[in-house]
């Protein structure tokens, strides 16, 4: 997998792009190692330089650890609740595939992460992009857990509200310990 050219066509062609990742043998280390660990670097790499002048290199060093840990967790979880759930909507549990999702479906919004070097005025940016990830998951409920049609999205609401609400917890996690850093 060239991940260059996995990213462009997960963002430009995701409709060809999911049979692909679905017929493409990988293991969850590979997944992980080869795409998620990667991608989700990108965001704390660009929190290091937007943010380390404005909050401070300790700061700034606290929140991309924080950052990176996030995205590692919700990955992984998420794919759990993928492959939980699957069944209820018409799919069939597979964990390799809702790591598939669940990871390949992040890609704008790993990517967006550079959008941290602009500090507060990135987010809207990461915003739009975990819009366009949330549709990605949409397009690929059907290709890689067999969810029928008429269910993914319904399926894909679940998973978005249940990632969102991770994305928020952890997220208030690691801002109460990063606090005193902050005041």
């Amino acid at each position: 997998m060239n991940i260059v050219e996995r990213a462009k066509n997960m963002l430009i062609e995701p409709r060809a792009e999911w049979p692909r990742v679905a017929a493409e043998p990988m293991t969850a280390q590979q997944i992980y190692t080869g795409w998620v660990m990667i991608l989700a670097a990108i965001g704390p790499i660009a929190i290091l330089i937007g943010w380390g002048v404005r909050l401070g290199f300790a700061t700034s060093v606290s929140m991309a650890i924080a950052n990176y840990a996030i995205a590692l967790a919700v990955t992984a979880i998420l794919a759990l609740v993928i492959d939980a759930l699957a069944p209820n909507f018409g799919g069939s549990k597979d964990f390799v595939a809702a790591l598939k999702l669940s990871a390949f479906s992040y890609t704008p919004a790993f990517l967006a992460g550079v959008f941290h070097l602009l500090g507060h005025n990135g987010g809207i940016l990461v915003l739009i992009a975990m819009v366009y990830a949330w549709y990605l998951f949409y397009l690929g409920v059907p290709v890689l857990n067999k969810a029928t049609a008429d269910k993914a999205i319904v399926f894909t609401i679940v998973i978005v509200v249940i990632g969102f609400a991770l994305g928020m917890l952890f997220g208030m996690l690691a801002a109460r310990g990063l606090a005193p850093g902050l005041t």
